[in-house]
């Protein structure tokens, strides 16, 4: 196993170093304490000693004995010192707080840029000990929101302990420093200040990743709110981002100008089809027959295979299908022994291939009917349907029609809202599809994230106040009631958008809260 994929060892070239502790100098002075948690070979310590001198004092930690020992022997003699120490088994609230009359502490490096599920990949034993730390429900746990950037749990550690006047500077992913930050404001710490500064990973790390220098520092006056930079300079602020009614917000001015869309909606955005097992249940066509994704010819019942559409056909605008899944239930959680004989020829297909198909890794198939598949209910069969692609950032609402007179799947990384008829999925694609709609969305999202567009983020869109603002609510109204919701609750929801729109989450002080 190589270091650095065990260890997601990036180690930070001096120049750049240098250049971070210069901004940090403009930022909080010099600080009396500088740490170095994740040392590597120390290039912090010895840009902070360059800058600072025997005016601080300076202490890092590292795993590696290697570097440990590289580390002390290059920074002999300049008051530096580098002890070896696992981060996960440290007690950091013991040793930030060891030296308080000290004064002014600075938490300075480079955690691993490199995700807790990929060590568990690995087998590698370096990584903390699982806890569902952000509070995840079980299902959200399950579906994959519970992986996350070690460096992420390293932070929030690391914040969680620090003494007062302390001062964070670490390197990071910005989606790391995000996710970081909206724990934090969301468990109430204390952060008077939150700064991204964004930097070239490709240029000083060779990886094709945003990146930037996340800076944090305790204060009595917390506000849920951070700036971006363009650069490490405080001269290149771009945007701000920030925690308002609970809700995380990618760009605050273009929210509050949006903000009367926020609310919720009669409809239901719902996932696509899930089967984690691409090469066996998506097939394509060939001279009239089925081919999947081993090179072999299938043969099964036509009731059972559907045509299908990805995220690469939503964010291309393509609504053809051009591939097939097979589908073994009607809802998820469905039997599927029926297929023994309503589709003999399906069920021994799945049997020669159980291997794969019973292998699968995701906990959602656990303590289910055998070769199920997750997200497939009523609404899956919707000969209508609206759709956008998760994976990318253009956003664009796609009206999905019926392909001779059966319903088109959508694969688990698309989100879509089931419709009756052909003008309801017109009528919702051009709400949607609008500029007020696309720039309050624009402000929800991140770009740089793996899935930008979340349903978390469409639940957010109230279509009712939008058809509203753009004056297309008599419309809007007449399918909304019409439209089948599928529970009692869904019933009451539906009555209260319609008798009283939902208020935005913004109040008066966050447009002040947000120039600070």
């Amino acid at each position: 196993m190589s270091s650095q994929k065990e260890f997601g060892d990036f180690q930070t070239p001096l120049p750049l170093a240098r250049e971070v502790v210069e901004l940090i100098h403009s930022l909080m002075g010099k600080p009396d304490r500088v740490i170095e948690p994740t040392a590597g070979l120390s290039s912090f310590l010895e840009a902070a000693h360059l800058k600072w001198g025997g005016d601080s004092t300076y202490e890092g930690y590292e795993i590696n004995p290697e570097y440990v020992n590289q580390a002390n022997l290059r920074l002999s003699g300049q008051g530096v010192k580098v002890v070896e120490q696992d981060f996960f088994t440290a007690n950091w609230s013991d040793i930030l707080n060891a030296k308080v009359s000290s004064g002014r502490v600075l938490l300075l490096g480079n955690p691993p840029w490199v995700t807790n599920s990929a060590l568990g990949a690995l087998g590698s034993s370096n990584s903390p000990e699982k806890s569902n730390f952000q509070g995840l429900r079980g299902f959200e746990a399950k579906t994959g929101k519970a992986n996350f950037d070690i460096a992420e749990w390293i932070l929030i550690k690391l914040i969680e302990s620090l003494p007062a006047q302390a001062g964070v500077a670490m390197l990071c992913k910005t989606m790391t420093a995000r996710k970081v930050l909206a724990h934090l404001w969301k468990s109430g710490k204390a952060l008077a200040e939150a700064s991204l500064f964004l930097i070239d990973a490709k240029v000083h790390f060779g990886v094709s990743v945003d990146a930037c220098l996340f800076y944090a520092r305790q204060g009595a006056d917390p506000k849920p709110v951070a700036k971006v930079y363009a650069t490490l300079s405080r001269e290149t602020h771009s945007s701000s981002f920030g925690l308002l009614g609970g809700q995380l917000v990618s760009h605050i001015e273009n929210y509050l100008a949006n903000s009367d869309l926020e609310g919720v909606s009669p409809y239901v955005w719902r996932s696509g089809v899930k089967h984690d097992a691409a090469a066996v249940m998506e097939l394509t066509q060939r001279n009239g027959h089925y081919l999947n994704g081993l090179g072999e010819e299938v043969r099964i019942e036509p009731n059972c295979v559907y045509p299908l559409l990805k995220s690469s056909d939503l964010g291309n605008g393509r609504c053809v299908a051009r591939r097939h899944v097979i589908v073994t239930q009607k809802r998820t959680g469905d039997s599927t022994d029926h297929l023994r004989t309503e589709a003999p020829r399906t069920w021994s297909y799945l049997e020669k291939h159980a291997v794969q198909l019973d292998g699968r890794k995701s906990s959602i198939y656990r303590n289910r009917a055998r070769f199920s598949v997750f997200g497939i209910g009523d609404y899956s069969f919707s000969l209508w349907k609206v759709a956008i692609s998760g994976l990318y950032k253009n956003m664009q609402f796609v009206v999905i029609p019926p392909c001779e007179g059966r319903s088109i799947m959508l694969d688990d990384t698309c989100s879509f809202i089931p419709c009756g008829s052909e003008r309801e999925a017109v009528l919702l694609a051009e709400l949607l599809n609008s500029a007020p709609c696309q720039a309050f969305m624009g402000s929800l999202v991140f770009e740089d994230s793996k899935r930008p567009v979340t349903v978390d983020v469409l639940r957010r869109v109230s279509l009712f106040n939008l058809a509203k603002r753009l004056g297309r609510l008599e419309e809007f109204t007449r399918y909304a009631k019409m439209h089948d919701t599928s529970s009692e609750n869904d019933h009451l929801q539906l009555s209260l958008v319609m008798e009283k729109p939902a208020k935005p989450y913004h109040s008066a002080n966050l447009l002040a809260e947000q120039t600070v």
